[in-house]
Parts: structure tokens; sequence; C-alpha cells
């Protein structure tokens, strides 16, 4: 019998009562943006027994990490092996380590890193009888043609994401949903357009707060993509924002009340738009407004999403209620708490 299938063993039973027993809590990608903020509130809020996993030969990750006090740091490559000579001490698992470039369209990259691994992580809570929180992400839903539900576990099959990071996301999302054994808690993250602390390393991939704050230092004004479509005005793109600190109060109620798999969005609920952000921005600063718009790039034009925004309800519905922070309120603390004085979470 499958320890993930059976809740009647010692570990199973354990692992469904939060801070019993066992304690040590797993995260993968933690040296990254999302990972390393996700171990600080983790640490903040007395779970003292954290493991990261990462792949730590990059040093403009490392300071993420810095004052953290962890278990142990392993490898990405080695996790694997680990896990099997440590599971019994394993309460539970963020696997949020993944390639997130949505530049690169090298699919075999994807593949290796975003599929076959997190299926080895996958099946290694199933076989150890451990609960699983990982990251998909809001790319899967493409252009947004189908919407962006997430109580329709036949929509991912009809889904068709704008680059391979989408597609491989998709991948596993259908993968796990058609696995005949699963964890026994599990839980799929589509996460919207996160920004907040610990993202100084992300280069073009960080958020539009981050690059419109080092531009404003730099000259006093930012740049904005120009819209391509005659039916959005320019600046008049909309995002789902989601700030980091709200992503992580979510991820820790999953991890407390370990009920009802699945998958779930996680943005904000509200579409903003980047004139939004960016006026949050200046303000938050204490600039006055200076926003030009230059082409969006040929190499992402044909793939850029115009609109975005999660539909919530169904994370309602397990009883989450604490509400989001407005954009406003997430930029000025971003901004005044994290940017101006290089701080991390």
């Amino acid at each position: 019998m499958l320890r993930g299938s059976n809740r009647t063993t010692a570990t199973a039973v354990s692992r469904s009562h939060p801070r019993m027993f066992v304690r040590m809590i797993i995260v993968t990608g933690a040296a990254g943006f999302i990972g390393s903020a996700l171990v600080g509130e983790l640490l903040r809020q007395g779970w003292a027994d954290i493991v990261a996993v990462d792949d730590f030969s990059h040093p403009d990750k490392a300071p993420n990490l810095e004052g953290k006090t962890l278990t142990a740091r392993v490898d990405r490559m080695d996790f694997p092996s680990w896990l099997d000579a440590n599971e019994s001490r394993v309460q539970f698992i963020f696997h949020l380590g993944a390639r997130t470039d949505t530049t690169l369209f090298d699919k075999a990259v994807f593949d290796e890193l975003n599929i076959r691994y997190s299926q080895h992580v996958w099946d290694r809570c199933v076989r150890y009888g451990i609960p699983l929180v990982y990251a998909s992400s809001a790319a899967t839903y493409g252009d947004g043609t189908l919407g962006y539900g997430d109580t329709d576990d036949k929509l991912p099959y009809r889904l068709k994401p704008l680059n391979p990071y989408g597609d491989s996301k998709n991948d596993f999302d259908k993968w796990a949903l058609g696995q005949e054994h699963k964890p026994f808690f599990w839980a799929g993250l589509k996460f919207f357009n996160v920004y907040g602390p610990n993202e100084y390393h992300k280069g073009r991939m960080a958020s539009v707060v981050f690059h419109a704050f080092n531009q404003i230092t730099a000259s006093g004004g930012m740049k904005l993509f120009r819209s391509h479509r005659p039916d959005y005005a320019d600046g008049g793109q909309l995002r789902d924002f989601v700030y980091v600190k709200d992503l992580c109060a979510v991820c820790l109620y999953l991890m407390e009340h370990r009920k009802h798999s699945g998958l779930y969005n996680l943005g904000s609920g509200k579409a903003r738009t980047f004139l939004d952000l960016g006026r949050a921005v200046f303000a938050a600063m204490g600039r006055p407004e200076n926003i030009t718009f230059i082409d969006t790039p040929i190499d992402i034009r044909d793939k850029y999403q115009y609109f975005t925004e999660a539909r919530m309800e169904k994370l309602w519905s397990i009883g989450y209620r604490p509400s989001f922070t407005s954009l406003e309120d997430g930029v000025a603390d971003y901004v005044k708490n994290y940017l101006t004085k290089g701080a991390r979470l």
C-alpha cells in the first residue's frame, strides 16, 4: 500500500496535522525570488526546521538566504536521493524551483527542469506520503481566450500557452491531474504577476515595479510597452499583479489545512493597468509622473498577453478569507521598505 494513499498510517496522520511529530519543511527554488520569500515567512512564523533546495552555484541569488537559519542546503540535483534517505523527517514540500524565463524557447530545458524533475518530486511525495504544493503559472492560460477559471479540471487539456515555459507548466498540470496515485494532499498554484522583495537577481524577468524603480532612480522617468492592438491604449494593458507576501500567506494556509487538493489560481483577483502600476511607483517614490512608451520587443510581441485576471472563487470556497494587498499598498511597501533600502524578506 502506498503510504500517500493511506491516511491511517502513522506517517500520513502526523503529516495531516500541522506541527505534530515531524516538522521538516522543504522549499525547492529556495534561493530564488518566491522561494526565499517563503523561507523568510516560514521562519517568521516559527517554523525552524527548513531545508533549502536549489542550484546554489549562482552567487547573485545568495543574498536572498543570508541571515536565514536553515537545517540544510541541498543541491537541486542531489535532492531526489537526499529525500529518499530522509523522507521520514519531512512533513511538507513546497516545490517552487523551475526555469521561469518566458523568453527562452529551448523546449528541452523546460522538459527537463519543469516537467521531469517535478515528476520525480511528485512520485516521491506519493511514495512517502508527503503533502505537496507546487508552482504552476498563469502562463498556462495563453492569450486568455478560454478565460482564467480554475474550477474545471478539463480546461488544462484545451489551453494553448504562448511559449514553452507556459507549455511546460500546463503539461505538468495535465500530467498531475491524470495520475492514478496522488499525494494525499496536493495543490498546483497558478501564480499570476508576482512582484515584491527578493527579485533583485532576476534581470529581464523581474517585475515591472522593480524595473520602474530603477529607471526612475536613474533618469526620473520610466518606459512602458506601447500597445500594438487597437482595443488597448498605450499602458492600458491589464495584468493581475499579486504581492509576494500575499502569495506566501496562501502557501502557509494550504500547508496548515491540507484539504481540497487541485489546481488553484493565485492572483489578486483584480486586473490593473500598467499605467496604474507606474503611477503607484512614482507616488511611492514621491516623484512627478514621467511615463513614455516604447515598442514591445519583436521576440515577444506575438506572445504578449494584454489581459490577465485570476478567478479566485475556488480559493475562497475552501475557506481562505484574508484580503489581498491593493496594488498601491503593495507597491508602496515594496518601494519604501525594500527597494529604497536594498532590503530583502
